[in-house]
């Protein structure tokens, strides 16, 4: 990362240096026969020899694969010892998301009001519950059933994002993490993913990268310091984004090559229920509602005499989690997690982390499932934490109880496809593997992960778990050697 801000200034700067390469470019084919098959016997070498290779002799790799149908090890290494699995923690939440809260489980947006009295209401209450898929098209939804009700004046506007409790970020997110559109803090009243996108491109050599906000007027209220460049067909390109903590200051350094594809980026909002409020106000405004005045709350739940005049929904919850696999999106993770928190028996409490109580839901919902609650240990709901720790054994387990469920076909479609979607679209295209390998992604640095289902053409249907951990490679490496196991198995026949 190349900071060029001192600490004084509060930069929290985030790198999209590894985005610029990562799952940009189909990864190389491994250095083997691609049409050639081989034996259950022959697997052991052959993935021995992709991880020991000489550059990974400080890296550690934990690797379960094993038949769907039984707990029969075809490869184990380090299989029970713990890993750090990056996104592949999203597996452990989505499972439970799924078995507890089930598939059609919507999360509801309300706008509540006592009575009302001609065109006035004395009061407007808009009670969130963290529908991660908020946009400003809902806010204008919401509002325009609310003129529908006659409603032209609102004495007090009153956002409640009280139903969520506890941290907006996980205290143990590394620090450029918290700025980055992807590590978006988690609150009852989400809007646009509590986080604004915006386009850098490169322009004539020599010139600043352009900076193109996708919301022209919530771009217009941010001051950008950019030191960026752009460079000929020589240079590398790299690009370093942060926020100041308190202000809307966005700095850009970094170099793009004349005439390369722009790139799209984000930063994370600070104050997500104040700008909530501030959008929500402007939406009303259009469509000729006057508020007078407002107030934040954290009651989260609207009073008894009050009547629900409004609402939107988010999608089911097989679409939600769809989503939160097949593109690894932290925010809807963790809007997960916290959902599981609140049917916790202790939610009633004042002092309750959300948060906290969806971490103690997922690990009674997985046991109940048969899986071994000492074999993992979550410390959120995304897997952006160092502190999640799991074996690669608990999520071949994982992956096999989930698969005798009654959702199992939704918890597998859930996962993106080997050359297909999501964050496998650029990923063993042209090899046997594409097409027929179902699996979650994990990265941080020095961390990758792979986890998933693979079809065999010629063999039976296999679960596995690949995580290598402490490497000082790019993220590219890893993932290409992960890849070359993979292809392993898809060439698997039964001799």
């Amino acid at each position: 990362m190349n900071l060029k801000k001192p600490l004084t200034a509060l930069l929290l700067a985030f790198s999209t240096q590894t985005p610029l390469y990562a799952q940009t470019a189909p990864v190389k084919p491994p250095q083997i026969a691609q049409n050639a098959t081989i034996c259950p016997a022959q697997l052991p070498k052959a993935i021995d020899n992709i991880t020991n290779r000489p550059e990974f002799r400080r890296a550690s790799w934990g690797i379960s694969i094993e038949p769907l149908a039984t707990n029969t090890p075809l490869y184990h290494r380090q299989a029970e010892k713990y890993f750090i699995p990056a996104s592949n923690a999203k597996l452990l939440t989505t499972a439970a998301a799924l078995v507890k809260l089930g598939p059609d489980y919507r999360i509801r947006t309300s706008v509540y009001a006592n009575p009302v009295n001609g065109d006035s209401v004395p009061i407007l209450r808009v009670v969130g519950r963290g529908d991660p898929s908020l946009t400003k098209a809902q806010l204008q939804s919401l509002a325009k059933q609310l003129k529908n009700w006659g409603i032209r004046n609102v004495n007090q506007l009153v956002i409640d994002d009280g139903f969520f409790r506890g941290d907006l970020v996980n205290k143990n997110w590394e620090v450029e993490d918290i700025q980055a559109g992807y590590g978006a803090p988690v609150n009852s009243l989400i809007l646009n993913q509590n986080a604004v996108a915006f386009t850098l491109s490169p322009q004539q050599i020599g010139k600043p990268l352009s900076v193109k906000w996708d919301d022209v007027e919530e771009g217009a209220s941010w001051e950008v310091e950019n030191e960026s460049m752009t460079v000929n067909q020589n240079e590398p390109e790299y690009i370093d984004v942060g926020r100041d903590l308190q202000k809307p200051v966005l700095y850009v350094s970094g170099q793009l090559r004349a005439g390369s594809e722009p790139e799209p980026t984000s930063v994370a909002i600070t104050e997500p229920t104040n700008n909530f409020l501030k959008q929500f106000r402007q939406v009303l405004a259009a469509e000729g509602i006057v508020v007078k005045s407002t107030k934040v709350t954290k009651d989260g739940t609207p009073n008894s005499d009050e009547v629900e005049l409004a609402m939107v929904q988010s999608p089911p919850l097989i679409d939600l989690i769809k989503h939160t696999n097949v593109e690894s999106d932290n925010l809807y993770a963790e809007v997960l997690l916290r959902l599981l928190g609140t049917v916790s028996d202790n939610t009633k409490s004042a002092q309750v982390q959300t948060a906290n109580e969806g971490l103690d839901v997922i690990k009674k919902a997985l046991t109940e499932l048969g899986l071994d609650a000492s074999s993992y240990k979550p410390a959120d709901g995304s897997g952006l934490s160092r502190q999640n720790l799991t074996s690669p054994e608990a999520l071949v387990n994982l992956l096999r109880v989930m698969a005798s469920t009654p959702v199992a076909d939704i918890y597998r479609n859930s996962l993106p496809v080997a050359g297909v979607n999501g964050t496998l679209t650029n990923r063993f295209r042209n090899t046997p593997a594409q097409g027929i390998v179902q699996a979650k992604t994990g990265s941080l640095t020095g961390v990758a992960s792979l986890s998933g289902y693979i079809n065999n053409r010629n063999y039976e249907p296999l679960v596995f778990s690949i995580i290598v951990n402490q490497s000082d490679l790019t993220s590219s490496t890893i993932r290409r050697s992960i890849d070359d196991i993979v292809v392993l198995l898809s060439r698997l026949r039964r001799c």
